[in-house]
């Protein structure tokens, strides 16, 4: 069974995403129906989860503290920033590993597996686009300019590449993994890098090093199916995101050629959102360096905020036909 236009909208995000509330707005508004679940956690305060499938059938319930939601009656998924699978906060160990696992499996596979659903995003195409040497690949052959990159965990291939580039280089951490010192969390941002400053430590895991753009200003494209919405970015930093109260954000048009590679490159990994991150050349060639599937966009001018939370309500709205 597939669910209807009045469906309900599931949506999987934690409690203090309050970037969700604002399209949650938007769809009360509306007077869509809609479930917020953060399945990490709620399935251990009181929530329960149900499926079955036979020959010809699939169907499950959802049961919170507050009402009852038929899982063949949800016309979308938004799979915005749910916790991690856990485990049971009573449960030490190996056991609490254990029944994370099975969450994850389970839980996870249920709620993206329910029929006729339309998914911003799929979690499995959240997953596939979120890997970095995949996004540099896809950008290619999208027809995406992109920095000359190396990653690799070999020293002297590192030291080599930094050397060998006209330019400055720069390294970027492959994920945005939590770093410790002393004891103290860090944030691992982007950073000019030297040839010399390369030193064996490369080889406890892969490394990204990348030339470094000779950039006039950077832009957030943020894109809810064919609808786009950029920002132009000045800041005085290399990274923006390290200290975004001194930057500057103005709406501008995207290129033709952008907007169609960005579209096939959203359809490479089935991605119906997606916050793409260029660095604008003087003589205006777009580069890209990386498209988050999930990335956050509610700190843009309210005017473009206001679009992108109309333009995720729609797609959540019309469901599967959208």
């Amino acid at each position: 069974m597939t669910a209807g236009p009045n469906g309900s909208v599931l949506v999987l995000t934690s409690p203090d995403d309050v970037t969700t509330d604002l399209v949650l707005r938007i769809l009360a508004e509306r007077r869509v129906p809609v479930v917020r679940l953060d399945p990490g956690t709620d399935l251990h305060r009181g929530a329960a989860l149900t499926a079955t499938y036979r020959t010809g059938d699939q169907r499950g319930t959802l049961r919170t503290p507050s009402r009852e939601l038929d899982l063949t009656e949800v016309r979308s998924v938004w799979t915005r920033r749910p916790s991690p699978f856990d485990g049971p906060p009573g449960l030490d160990g190996g056991e609490r590993r254990f029944a994370a696992s099975q969450s994850l499996w389970g839980v996870g596979g249920i709620l993206a597996s329910l029929d006729g659903a339309h998914y911003v995003n799929h979690p499995w195409s959240n997953r596939a686009a979120e890997h970095k040497p995949a996004q540099l690949a896809a950008a290619q052959r999208c027809g995406l300019r992109v920095p000359s990159t190396l990653i690799t965990n070999d020293p002297e291939q590192a030291r080599a590449f930094a050397s060998r580039q006209t330019g400055q280089v720069v390294y970027k951490p492959l994920w945005n993994t939590p770093c410790t010192v002393d004891g103290r969390a860090h944030q691992v941002w982007v950073r000019e890098v030297l040839p010399h400053e390369i030193t064996a430590a490369v080889s406890l895991c892969p490394h990204l090093f990348q030339t470094k753009v000779a950039k006039a200003f950077d832009v957030r494209l943020t894109v809810v199916g064919e609808r786009l919405f950029a920002v132009r970015i000045d800041s005085p930093d290399l990274d923006w995101r390290r200290r975004q109260s001194l930057m500057e954000c103005t709406p501008i048009a995207v290129p033709d050629r952008v907007a169609r590679s960005v579209s096939a490159y959203l359809a490479v990994f089935r991605l119906v959102f997606g916050a793409f991150d260029f660095a604008v050349t003087p003589a205006g060639d777009w580069y890209f360096l990386e498209c988050n599937p999930n990335g956050q966009w509610a700190w843009q001018p309210d005017s473009v905020t206001d679009s992108i939370a109309r333009a995720l309500a729609d797609r959540l709205q019309e469901g599967p036909g959208a």
